[in-house]
């Protein structure tokens, strides 16, 4: 497989923080085609500034970036605005972690999961219902067409989050970031959307950055692991390997966070 994503020397600055403070400091990592990366550090690592620095969700006029973002051969660093909303239509999606924030409490959950088919396509309504529901069952979300009309509030957190993930791959994108996408649900629901990321990627060949600051979950996702800490990369390599033998201290307290009985686990 060849490289679909590729980042080098990544410097993310708030132009409201203090003189010099970079939340990413020369950050660079690369990721094939297919491949579940996991990306872990605490609140104030810089990891979601990383994802959304790829996804080109921060806004130019609150952040300095610098450094280079190639996705698929194309550097997104250089995109003009139009072309950016282009990709992000059609190469990358987001799952964020709190349904209930992004979505509109007053909107039907069908056109929701269509609303990017919508702004990026030329499909019909009848065209972009059909693909939604299509997504929706990909999904695993029971009576799609029946939960097409509802609204948020009449589905759980769980079977929203679903419908989360139903809008991001209605467009068929080559890479998912998902943004600590199992933090608010409970163990049992938790494992189901995992189970159904990793069905994903397996049917539909799509990459997932998965953001997490429990690297227990990002055990049973990704194969290989990138740690961040303080806007650095501080360790990298396959998940086994870096729970079998860390390599700097602060992996070893994120483990040593785990319960004993998780962390020993296979």
């Amino acid at each position: 497989m060849g490289k679909l994503l590729c980042v080098n020397d990544l410097h993310v600055r708030f132009l409201r923080a203090r003189e010099g403070r970079c939340a990413v400091d020369g950050v660079s990592f690369s990721m094939d085609e297919g491949e579940i990366l996991g990306l872990v550090g605490e609140s104030g690592s810089g990891k979601t500034v990383t994802a959304m620095s790829i996804s080109g969700l921060l806004s130019r006029r609150l952040v300095e970036v610098r450094g280079s973002i190639s996705l698929a051969g194309k550097e997104l660093l250089q995109c003009g605005e139009a072309e950016l909303r282009q990709i992000q239509g059609n190469d990358l999606s987001v799952v964020f972690q709190e349904p209930m924030t992004s979505l509109d409490p007053l909107m039907r959950i069908g056109p929701q999961v269509e609303e990017s088919l919508l702004l990026h396509t030329k499909l019909s309504p009848q065209e972009r219902k059909e693909r939604a529901l299509e997504a929706m069952a990909q999904a695993e979300l029971p009576d799609p067409a029946e939960l097409y009309t509802k609204y948020p509030h009449e589905l759980s957190g769980g079977m929203l989050q679903r419908v989360m993930i139903a809008a991001a791959i209605i467009s068929r994108p080559k890479l998912l970031l998902a943004d600590e996408p199992t933090t608010a649900l409970d163990v049992t629901i938790q494992a189901q959307i995992l189970a159904l990321l990793r069905k994903l990627n397996q049917e539909q060949g799509m990459a997932i950055l998965f953001i997490s600051h429990d690297l227990h979950v990002v055990r049973k996702l990704c194969e290989r692991v990138i740690v961040m800490q303080g806007g650095h990369l501080v360790e990298e390599g396959r998940v086994e390997d870096i729970f079998r033998a860390p390599k700097m201290d602060y992996t070893k307290r994120l483990i040593s966070a785990i319960p004993t009985r998780d962390r020993k686990l296979t």
